[in-house]
């Protein structure tokens, strides 16, 4: 085996391109990198909780029919032998999956979900199942049957969620993509608090297939990545329209367009706040540098005021709730005694919803959306923190984070629900720096359907900031 770069301790250490093309050519084996990759959850499991089984006998298997045909010359597909995690929420064909709670007891399915499918298609080997809030409800992932995840920079505070422990499989080095999902920044959330890339791509770009209905319209599958090159990798794989979900969007993935250009002469607007957020001043301080050195690099960044108000919130709230309900509240009768409280209270919020003030709730998400395309007419993206805070302590809850101040502003933890919203428009959120010892993350929201233009932007938003890497106290 020949060694790999300086840069890299490891096969595994490599973006998931680049390990892809070693295996296919014989440098290393697909066999050592999935065994790295389970060697290094078993130790973070330890540590963080962030998985809630590992595929070690599958994965392996995997790997060893992956390297049979490298040497057997048989045409190898993109992402062959790259390890890969995906979140418990989503199903995969004989793996225990229980959405985080006890409701489902020991279910096992029959069938794995499309996206997951179509990574394995594309060679990658998925090795381990990642913990979530249950029903994937929460900022923070902790569940009644899983406990709570700890964050890979400072294991007394929070992962994010609901997104959490894909967040985290990605952040200490285990792989470097994982499947999460976000209906209201489970993605981005735990990206941002975790020091990693997260996309919500376009409603559509890759079929949502998991829920009950298949016209939910606030719900997407992400990618978590440790850069925007995994994060483009993962689109190309998982993307693309397919009849098991009738809004999934006729459109082929470019990774070519998603490659990034120069910052110069690019024009983007800056809100700190979304008009109605308090932003702790670290956090401020941190996104303001990072704005100073995109137009450094030449881009026109400029602020803007978005007069939106915490009604954004409480009517993604509403819809929330009836999400809740509508798909988990027949659980209520029989488990409501082991199910998180905060769970009970989204289904009972939602069962008693007036039907009329939930229709209501599309005029608050037009008034958004004209805002927000009159900036995008004249800007190439709109910029923002993606969360208000820095990671919080792992014993809080979402709750904490819903006070109003007493200057009418809102003390929330994300920023990230305004854009599920609105949900046709791509949100990416990149490593901006630290604040604190702790990351911030930066919200890069495009144009619709423009997924392809986010990642190009984020790409150069990489390069100019640079990547966090991987968390302190993670040097395998």
């Amino acid at each position: 085996m020949q060694s790999v770069s300086q840069d890299h301790a490891h096969p595994l250490d490599l973006p998931a391109v680049e390990i892809a093309e070693g295996i296919r050519a014989g440098r290393f084996s697909a066999e050592a990198v999935v065994a790295e990759s389970l060697r290094r959850a078993r130790i973070v499991q330890e540590r963080l909780n962030a998985f809630t089984l590992l595929r070690e006998e599958q994965a392996l298997v995997a790997a060893r029919a992956a390297d049979r045909l490298v040497a057997q010359g048989s045409d190898l597909p993109p992402l062959l032998g790259v390890p890969f995690a995906a979140k418990d929420l989503t199903p995969t064909r004989g793996d225990r999956t229980t959405l985080g709670s006890w409701t489902r007891g020991d279910w096992v399915p029959e069938e794995t979900a499309l996206c997951i499918r179509r990574l394995e298609a594309a060679g990658a080997i998925l090795i381990a199942k990642t913990t979530t809030p249950e029903f994937a409800h929460s900022s923070f992932t902790a569940s009644p049957r899983w406990g709570i995840t700890r964050n890979p920079w400072d294991a007394t505070r929070t992962s994010g969620g609901s997104s959490g422990g894909s967040a985290v499989a990605v952040a200490t080095g285990v792989v470097p993509f994982a499947e999460g999902t976000d209906m209201g920044g489970s993605v981005r959330i735990p990206a941002a608090l975790s020091g990693v890339v997260g996309l919500k791509p376009s409603l559509g770009r890759i079929p949502m297939t998991i829920l009950p209905s298949v016209f939910d319209n606030i719900s997407h599958f992400g990618p978590l990545a440790r850069g925007i090159s995994d994060a483009t990798a993962f689109m190309a794989a998982t993307s693309g329209p397919d009849d098991e979900d009738i809004a999934s969007l006729p459109l082929t993935f470019s990774a070519k367009r998603a490659v990034s250009t120069s910052l110069a002469g690019r024009r983007f607007a800056l809100s700190m706040d979304l008009g109605y957020y308090r932003v702790e001043e670290p956090v401020r301080q941190t996104i303001l540098a990072a704005v100073e050195k995109l137009r450094a690099a030449g881009a026109v960044v400029e602020e803007v005021d978005i007069r939106w108000t915490r009604a954004v919130n409480d009517r993604w709230f509403d819809l929330w709730c009836v999400f809740m309900s509508a798909f988990f509240g027949e659980a209520l009768p029989e488990y409501r005694e082991h199910m998180d409280p905060i769970v009970v209270d989204l289904i009972e919020r939602g069962q008693a919803m007036n039907a009329t003030a939930y229709k209501q709730v599309e005029l608050v998400r037009t008034a958004m959306w004209k805002d927000l395309a009159a900036i995008l007419s004249r800007y190439d993206a709109l910029l923002c923190p993606t969360c208000a805070v820095t990671a919080p302590s792992a014993d809080a809850d979402d709750n904490d984070f819903a006070a109003d101040l007493h200057d009418g502003r809102l003390a929330g933890l994300d920023m990230t629900c305004p854009f599920n919203m609105l949900p046709q428009c791509p949100a990416l959120s990149v490593p901006a720096g630290l604040a604190g010892g702790l990351p911030v993350g930066l919200q890069i929201v495009g144009r619709r359907f423009a997924d392809e233009e986010v990642l190009s932007f984020g790409g150069s938003v990489e390069k100019t900031l640079g990547s966090l890497g991987r968390a302190p106290g993670w040097a395998w």
